[in-house]
């Protein structure tokens, strides 16, 4: 028997004794041999090779209640909410199985849906489930990223959902993030660059992820910005987050000027505006005042989070009168 083969049948062989025959870690590392801490590592191993797919259920009216609150106060079309997990990628990947099944619900033929980057956008891509076939096309509304080990570009996210829907998808041949303003205006001077960049302005949905501003951030450690410019539009500006990574907003959901603004080649807030359905997706829980001031932004139609992070919004909303 082929080693895959062997992995794949003890990680069925686990799975099924702890979901199905709810034995205790310590009980099937005892039956297997192993430590409880590899059990638990194997039997995470299972659910993101899709061996196992959790479905969380529970009664509506915990999401319908704070999703109609969410619509209720700040105009959007709809509220995906996730149950709470401790577990940062769980959590992560539990917002990103709303999202995909939201997706393949209004995804019909003809449509394009513009793609954003970071770990948000990115679980969406390698959710584990049946996706419909659409004659559609994906196009990466900012330049690419890259960064050993993880795949969280634009042009990566949106090769792997074409590849899903049995789509198309559409490079935006650009680096993301550049050194200057005069260097964005050569780019951008480009005929291909700008012509993908239309194509994306003109789509019927956009995937982008919100940020918070963090120091140590993935946009710090891949050299983008540096943690002083993260920490002193934060400081100085009042900046709380940021829309698709690069579009910076107070408190109020107000874009503010920062030196960070003219460095990147991607979709400009106003034109992620005009896109009729645009979702953003934050799951981690450090990102409440981000959420807040994208969805005073106007630019969102669409919030994925978590139920912590939206209940947390709605009281920050209600605090503020």
């Amino acid at each position: 028997m082929a080693e895959s083969d062997s992995d794949n049948e003890l990680l069925t062989e686990i799975a099924i004794a702890y979901y199905e025959n709810e034995q205790t870690q310590e009980e099937i590392a005892q039956r297997f041999g192993i430590s409880r801490i590899k059990v638990g590592r194997l039997l995470k191993k299972a659910r993101t090779e899709g061996i196992v797919e959790i479905n969380v259920k529970y009664h509506p009216v915990f999401s319908s209640n704070i999703e109609q609150q969410l619509i209720d106060k700040f105009g959007i079309k709809r509220a995906l909410i996730a149950v709470d997990h401790r577990d940062e990628d769980e959590q992560r990947q539990l917002v990103a199985a709303l999202v995909t099944n939201y997706l393949s619900s209004v995804l019909k033929n003809g449509m394009s849906v513009t793609v954003g980057q970071g770990r948000n956008v990115a679980a969406i891509a390698a959710h584990v489930g049946i996706f419909p076939e659409r004659q559609c096309k994906f196009i990466c509304g900012i330049g690419g990223t890259h960064r050993d080990g993880e795949m969280i570009d634009s042009d990566h996210i949106s090769r792997h959902l074409a590849k899903k829907f049995n789509a198309s998808s559409e490079t935006l041949y650009a680096p993301a993030y550049v050194e200057n303003r005069e260097m964005k205006q050569v780019f951008m001077q480009n005929r291909l660059i700008k012509d993908t960049l239309e194509k994306a302005a003109k789509a019927d949905i956009a995937l982008v992820g919100l940020g918070d501003m963090n120091e140590n951030s993935y946009m710090v450690q891949l050299g983008w910005f540096t943690s002083q410019e993260i920490m002193s539009a934060r400081m100085d500006l009042g900046v709380v987050g940021d829309i698709a990574g690069y579009s910076f907003i107070d408190i109020h959901g107000k874009p503010v000027d920062t030196v960070m603004n003219d460095r990147v080649i991607g979709l400009s807030l106003e034109e992620l505006r005009h896109i009729p359905c645009v979702i953003a997706i934050a799951s981690e829980n450090t990102k409440a005042m981000a959420i807040l001031a994208a969805l005073r932004s106007g630019v969102i139609d669409i919030i994925a989070t978590s139920a912590s992070n939206a209940r947390t919004v709605l009281n920050l909303q209600q605090q503020a009168g």
